[in-house]
C-alpha cells in the first residue's frame, strides 16, 4: 500500500466507522430482529424469543393495513416529491436573482419554517385549516368554494398533510439549490443572452445540466424523507381519520412501540430500507442514462 493510499484510508476511516457503527449494523440487526417474535415477554426474559423465518412478513404481507400504509407512503412521494423540489428551486432561482433587494432577509423568512419547531407548526396549521375558522377556507370561500374539512375528511387529509410538509421541508432543499445556483459561471448565460436566448432556454439548456447532480441529490433526500415520513401525521391527524393518514414509518411505530410487536416492526423497517434502496439505485441509473444520452 502507497503512502497516499494510507493517508486515504487514515482521512476516510473515521467517516467509514460512522457509517458500520450507525448504518451497517442497525440494519443487519433489524434484518435478524425480523426473523423473530422479539415482543413484550422477550424483553422480559429472552427465553421467550423464538425463531420465525419470514413468518412476520408472511403477516405483513396479509395485512390490508400495511397496504394502506405503503400506498399512502408512495403517493406522498409520488406527489411530494415533485412539489417541494419545484418549490425549493423557485425559491432558490428567486434568491439568486441580481435585482431582488434585502436578500438576507427573504433567505430568513424563506428557511424560518424548516427550523421552526414542527409541533408548534403543526398546531399553527391546524388552526389555518379549521373547517369553521381556518384562513384557508375564508380565503377558498372568496372565490366561492365550500369549506372543506381538511383534516377530517379521508380525501382531504393527506393533501392537506403534503401541503403543510412541503411548506416545511423545501427551506433545506432551497438552501441547497441556491449553492449550486451560486457556481453556475455567468459567461454561461452572458454566451446564451448574446445568441438571444430567453430565460426559459438559458434555465433550460445552461442552468439545469449545471445543476443536474444537484438536482439529483435533493430528490434522493426528498424520496428518503418522504418514505420516512412519520411525525407529521402523528402530529396532525394520528394517523386518522379512518388510518386515511397513515404512513409505513407510522405503522412501523404502532407495530414496535404500541402493539411491541418488534420483530413485525423490524421486518416493516427492512421493507422500508428496500423500498428506499431500490428507488434510489433505479433513479442513479435512471439520471447517469439521462447525463449519457
Amino acid at each position: 500500500m502507497t503512502r497516499e493510499a494510507r493517508a486515504g484510508w487514515w482521512m476516510s476511516g473515521p467517516a467509514l466507522a460512522a457509517i458500520v457503527l450507525f448504518f451497517a449494523l442497525p440494519a443487519a440487526a433489524s434484518l435478524l430482529l425480523s426473523l423473530t417474535d422479539f415482543d413484550i415477554y422477550a424483553l422480559a426474559d429472552l427465553s421467550n424469543l423464538r425463531f420465525v423465518g419470514l413468518a412476520n412478513y408472511a403477516r405483513l404481507l396479509g395485512d390490508p393495513l400495511f397496504w394502506r400504509a405503503t400506498l399512502n407512503s408512495l403517493w406522498f412521494v409520488v406527489f411530494g416529491v415533485p412539489l417541494t423540489v419545484a418549490l425549493s428551486l423557485a425559491a432558490a432561482i428567486f434568491l439568486d436573482a441580481k435585482t431582488l433587494r434585502w436578500k438576507p432577509v427573504w433567505r430568513v423568512a424563506l428557511f424560518a419554517p424548516y427550523v421552526t419547531t414542527l409541533v408548534a407548526t403543526a398546531v399553527v396549521w391546524r388552526y389555518l385549516l379549521h373547517t369553521r375558522y381556518g384562513l384557508v377556507n375564508a380565503a377558498l370561500a372568496q372565490v366561492g368554494i365550500a369549506p372543506i374539512d381538511w383534516l377530517g375528511s379521508p380525501t382531504a387529509s393527506l393533501p392537506a398533510i403534503l401541503i403543510f410538509v412541503a411548506w416545511k421541508t423545501f427551506g433545506y432543499n432551497m438552501v441547497i439549490f441556491l449553492a449550486a445556483l451560486q457556481t453556475v459561471p455567468q459567461e454561461l448565460h452572458e454566451a446564451a443572452r448574446i445568441d438571444g436566448a430567453g430565460a426559459w432556454t438559458r434555465f433550460r439548456h445552461v442552468t439545469l445540466p449545471a445543476i443536474g447532480p444537484t438536482l439529483l441529490l435533493v430528490s434522493i433526500l426528498s424520496i428518503a424523507g418522504f418514505f420516512q415520513l412519520f411525525a407529521e401525521p402523528y402530529v396532525m391527524t394520528q394517523g386518522g381519520p379512518a388510518q386515511s393518514t397513515v404512513t409505513i414509518l407510522y405503522f412501523m411505530y404502532e407495530e414496535g412501540f404500541k402493539w411491541w410487536n418488534l420483530g413485525a416492526g423490524s421486518a416493516v423497517a427492512f421493507i422500508l430500507f428496500v423500498l428506499i434502496l431500490a428507488v434510489t439505485l433505479l433513479q442513479i441509473t435512471v439520471s447517469r442514462r439521462w447525463v449519457r444520452g
